[in-house]
């Protein structure tokens, strides 16, 4: 995860692996920042309050070319499986709205060599696709969670009449759906890039169309 509440992680995306992710039982790699979370969510729970949160991902090792510069854009298919998970309220590409911030100059992010042979982006401000296609760099994506919508403290609504009401819930439900959500957002990702990959394939072994 990579923030709860407003308590930020502070770790290189890039870098981090599934250990490390997997190291605590709220799923964030910073070990000082997971304690702060864990406590902030048992608080939340004692209050029958909830939390939301960012789920940050990281692709690595995705080929460049994968996507489509106006249709079926990479991002957006991202954005549309990322969306369909249940409490999800945003999604933020490579700088996302932090990009807004910084001028064209700052923002820009030039190619440069590898050191391999082959060409890199300094930066990954467009986490990793640009024009809707994969350029080589990790694919950075973030998603936002809202707080958990049941919980225990009494709430105004109506009923089927529209008559003002007080409802409480009761039973379990997880004051925060953060944890949880990590692996979802894994799993979508890696169905919509293998679903380009596929895509991708096909049109590499079609014969040229002739004219």
């Amino acid at each position: 995860m990579q923030s709860v509440h407003g308590i930020d992680a502070s770790v290189d995306r890039e870098s981090v692996t599934a250990a490390d992710v997997e190291a605590n039982e709220v799923r964030c790699p910073d070990a000082a920042a997971a304690e702060k979370m864990t406590a902030a969510i048992a608080d939340a729970r004692r209050k029958g309050d909830s939390l939301g949160g960012v789920v940050a991902c990281t692709a690595r090792n995705v080929p460049p070319g994968l996507g489509e510069p106006v249709f079926d854009k990479l991002e957006a298919d991202l954005a549309r499986a990322m969306l369909s998970i249940p409490a999800a309220k945003g999604f933020a590409v490579g700088s996302g709205f932090e990009g807004t911030r910084l001028t064209g100059i700052e923002h820009n992010d030039p190619f440069v060599p590898d050191g391999r042979g082959g060409v890199t982006t300094a930066a990954n401000r467009s986490g990793g696709v640009q024009g809707g296609i994969t350029n080589g760099r990790p694919v950075t994506f973030d998603v936002a969670f809202k707080p958990t919508a049941t919980i225990s403290q009494a709430q105004a609504t109506v009923d089927r009449s529209g008559n003002p009401v007080e409802l409480k819930a009761s039973g379990r439900h997880d004051p925060c759906v953060l944890p949880r959500a990590v692996p979802i957002v894994e799993a979508m990702a890696c169905l919509v890039l293998a679903d380009h990959w596929l895509r991708q394939q096909a049109v590499d072994v079609l014969p040229p169309v002739e004219g």
